[in-house]
């Protein structure tokens, strides 16, 4: 399943409620028929659009990524795909990805079905056109293997998912803050 969301800039709010402005997102359902869901939002997201790319299998994970990006301060896309097998597609822009956009981002989990994110990120870092995307793991694995591992193979950055839904989210916003607001990135 591919997910393309514009995500806004942020969400404001008066009293606790939210402004009257609306904006539509597609999202997909799992019978792949588009259903709208409505965000409040104020203002229009500036700078450049950057392309996220976010391999995520599970839902809930996928969902809280997706609306902390939404209510960060970079305007944004997000491709969301569940396997590492869809990544590699994407990526290389075969088969049904051939217009697939350069992500400026690769938000990858470690725990993939079909090809887990250790190979995905060894294809990245091996493949001269793909080696210059900044690759963020985000993952529920604090073993100290798993991190040195994909250290190894010349990860970006190792993040530990966080159980508490509030420090999830500040992660999140972190990373874009970060990769998006203090780091200089080569041109695609």
């Amino acid at each position: 399943m591919m997910i393309l969301a514009d995500t806004p800039s942020s969400f404001l709010q008066i009293e606790g409620v939210p402004m009257s402005t609306l904006v539509s997102e597609l999202d997909m359902t799992t019978d792949m028929k588009p259903r709208t869901r409505e965000k409040a939002m104020t203002t229009q997201p500036t700078g450049e659009l950057i392309e996220i790319l976010l391999v995520e299998d599970n839902p809930d994970d996928a969902d809280l990524t997706l609306d902390a990006l939404r209510e960060g301060k970079v305007r944004n896309r997000v491709t969301h795909l569940e396997d590492g097998v869809e990544a590699m597609a994407f990526l290389r822009r075969q088969g049904s990805y051939a217009a697939a956009p350069r992500p400026d981002l690769i938000l990858l989990d470690l725990g993939l079905p079909r090809k887990n994110g250790r190979e995905v990120l060894a294809e990245i870092k091996q493949d001269p056109d793909l080696r210059r995307i900044p690759v963020v793991i985000m993952t529920s694995s604090d073993d100290e293997k798993d991190i040195l591992a994909a250290y190894n193979l010349y990860v970006n950055c190792y993040v530990t998912k966080p159980v508490d839904l509030d420090q999830f989210i500040r992660v999140v916003k972190s990373i874009e803050q970060f990769w998006f607001g203090i780091v200089k990135l080569p041109a695609a």
